[in-house]
C-alpha cells in the first residue's frame, strides 16, 4: 500500500476540543520536557512518555460510572487526577496534544484481533501521524502491547524497541499490526486508513462502555507495560509477560487486586473507589 498520498492535514476542527487542552499540564503529567516541534524525534519522545505514564484502565466502567470523551472530562481524569483510561480516552487525549504541537493527525477506529481472525466491530482507536515526510502509526493507548514508539506505515515495516518487536503487514485491504512472540508473529488489530469523526468515536465508545458482553463491561481491565515487563489484570487474574515470552499468572484476592491497581499500575484511587472496587471484586468470587 502506498502511503505517500494519504491526506493527513493539521486537524483544528473544534469537534475534538484540542484547543481546550491544558498543554503545559499534560506535558508535565507525562514528563515530557523536549522541544515543542513537529519532528520525528519529538513524536517518538511524546509517544514513549505517554505510553510510560498513562495506564490503560476501565475502573470507572467496571464500577458502573458513565465515562465521557469530552476533552475537559478526559483531562480532569488523566491529567489532573493522575488516573488512566481506556483507549478512547487516552489516545484521543494524545491526539489533542499532537494537534496542539501542529502534527497532521488522522484518528482511526480499528478491529481488535488478539490472535483471532474473527471479524469484530471497530472497538479500538489508533492514530496516523505525519512527521519528517513519513506517515506513522501511533498508539500509546493499547495497553499491555502498546507500541513504545510510532511505526512507519508501510508493508513489512518492523520496529524493535527495548527488546519488544512489532511489524505491519497487509491482509484483504487492511493494515495488520502484529507483535512477536516466541512462536511467531501475533495479530493485534486490523485497520483501514479511513479518517473517523467525533460522532464515530462516541458511537463506538457507547457500545464498548455499556453493552453487555463488551470486554470492558462488568469486569475490571487494567494494563500497562515498561521496557522489561507487560502487566495485564482482568478481575483477579494478574498476568505478567516477560521479553523472553514467559508468562506468569497469579490469582489475587480482592484486597490484593486493589493493592496491585494502586501500586503496580500506579492508579491513585480514592478511599471510596478502593472500597467500591473491593466490593465489586468480592461479589465476583
Amino acid at each position: 500500500m502506498d502511503t505517500s498520498g494519504l491526506p493527513l492535514v493539521v486537524d483544528d476542527s473544534p469537534e475534538w476540543g484540542s484547543k481546550q487542552l491544558d498543554l503545559d499540564a499534560y506535558l508535565a503529567r507525562i514528563g515530557y520536557r523536549g522541544p515543542r516541534e513537529t519532528s520525528l524525534a519529538a513524536l517518538r519522545s511524546l509517544h514513549r512518555a505517554h505510553r510510560d505514564s498513562v495506564c490503560f484502565e476501565n475502573v470507572d466502567i467496571a464500577l458502573g460510572r458513565t465515562v465521557s470523551l469530552d476533552i475537559d472530562a478526559v483531562q480532569r481524569k488523566i491529567v489532573q487526577a493522575g488516573r488512566g483510561g481506556y483507549c478512547y480516552e487516552t489516545n484521543l487525549l494524545f491526539a489533542a496534544a499532537l494537534d496542539r504541537f501542529g502534527f497532521p493527525v488522522t484518528r482511526l477506529l480499528v478491529r481488535i484481533r488478539e490472535g483471532s481472525g474473527k471479524r469484530r466491530f471497530r472497538s479500538h482507536t489508533a492514530l496516523l501521524v505525519r512527521a519528517d515526510d513519513t506517515v506513522w502509526l501511533a498508539d500509546p493507548g493499547y495497553g499491555y502491547a502498546a507500541l513504545i514508539e510510532p511505526l512507519a506505515l508501510r508493508p513489512g515495516a518492523e520496529s524493535t524497541v527495548a527488546g519488544w518487536s512489532w511489524r505491519l503487514t497487509t491482509e484483504d485491504g487492511h493494515w495488520l499490526l502484529q507483535y512477536r512472540r516466541p512462536e511467531g508473529w501475533f495479530d493485534i488489530y486490523a485497520f483501514r486508513a479511513e479518517p473517523q469523526y467525533a460522532v464515530d468515536f462516541q458511537a463506538a465508545h457507547y457500545v464498548s462502555s455499556t453493552r453487555p458482553g463488551s470486554p470492558f463491561v462488568g469486569q475490571l481491565v487494567v494494563q500497562r507495560a515498561n521496557d522489561e515487563e507487560r502487566y495485564r489484570l482482568r478481575n483477579n487474574e494478574f498476568m505478567t509477560e516477560y521479553r523472553s515470552g514467559e508468562q506468569r499468572l497469579r490469582v489475587l484476592r480482592p484486597h490484593e487486586t486493589v493493592d496491585a491497581v494502586r501500586t503496580t499500575f500506579g492508579l491513585p484511587l480514592t478511599a471510596e473507589e478502593e472500597r467500591l472496587l473491593h466490593d465489586f471484586l468480592a461479589a465476583r468470587r
